[in-house]
């Protein structure tokens, strides 16, 4: 065999290549999902539905492939996992989202998530906090004030203490989550361990509606469109494309490309919903940018 032949066997092919850069994209428009649904779907009660269907879909998928499922103590951690970061997580997202905060700005609340694991990590896994964290830390800080200050003059936008604390209490339960789920849930199958994490998701989100909302979702042309592509592309396609990804060994790639989520999410809703993208937001998002990836090389 010649060295271009062998070269050529081994070159990866051109989908896998690109899939780090899709999934990414992929996951940024869970954002604008939310902002479509905002009016005329109740957050949470849209919430429950879309993880009921996502549920019935992947344990339909997980029978036909014959995927191994987990053990009842497996299937409880799980199920913990979901409902932290599908359901404290996103939930706090759409609720934030519902009452006003603009999707770019809640992504890039979000995407903060990797420096604050860094420091939930040290007292519940051991591990050490260092000078570049807080240096880290503060440069975040930096960067989300220079993103919040310009809407925070504005007395129409629905950025407020209550919505910015929901927003940020989202991401430590994202940030939670996957503490909990690096102890007790790494080794379960991709396919079987989303039906119960989606099922706790779904029991989290069902008690948070039947607390605080009616079920009322009005199902207009873009709720429907939310749902289709939440369920499909989102739910569906991003964890099929995660699972080839991790069998594939590509994974590790998305972790650098999570970085540009909030400004994908920003550009999006700038173009559908005419959100707000000044200089200076942009530059903040660069600077959270720089103290994630500071964050996460110290972590390292």
């Amino acid at each position: 065999m010649t060295e271009t032949s062998r070269s050529a066997i081994d070159r990866p092919p051109a989908w896998l290549t690109a899939a780090p850069l899709i999934f990414v994209m992929m996951w940024s428009t869970g954002f604008i999902g939310a902002r479509l649904t905002a009016p005329d779907a109740e957050p949470l009660s849209f919430l429950v539905y879309r993880y009921a269907i996502v549920c019935v879909l992947l344990a339909a998928w997980s029978f036909a492939v014959r995927a191994p499922w987990l053990s009842p103590r497996d299937a409880l951690h799980a199920a913990i996992v979901g409902a932290l970061i599908h359901g404290g997580y996103l939930g706090s997202v759409y609720w934030a989202v519902y009452y006003g905060m603009p999707a770019g700005v809640s992504a890039l609340i979000v995407g903060l998530q990797p420096l604050m694991t860094a420091f939930l990590a040290a007292p519940l896994l051991g591990e050490t906090i260092t000078g570049r964290h807080w240096f880290g830390l503060i440069i975040g800080i930096l960067g989300v004030s220079l993103v919040l200050w310009p809407k925070l003059t504005w007395s129409d936008y629905g950025i407020t203490p209550v919505t910015i604390a929901v927003s940020i209490a989202g991401t430590l339960s994202i940030a939670a989550g996957s503490i909990y789920q690096k102890r007790y849930a790494a080794g379960h199958d991709l396919r079987t361990g989303n039906v119960f994490q989606f099922i706790g998701g779904c029991a989290f989100v069902s008690l948070g509606a039947a607390l605080t909302e009616t079920f009322d979702v009005n199902w207009t042309p873009p709720v429907i469109l939310a749902m289709v592509w939440l369920v499909f592309v989102l739910s569906i396609g991003a964890m099929s494309l995660l699972y080839l990804m991790i069998r594939h060994g590509e994974v590790s790639k998305v972790a650098g490309l999570f970085y540009l989520v909030p400004a994908l999410t920003a550009v999006i809703a700038w173009l559908w919903f005419d959100e707000t993208l000044l200089v200076i937001q942009m530059i903040g998002m660069a600077v959270c940018a720089a103290a994630v990836i500071l964050v996460m090389k110290a972590s390292k």
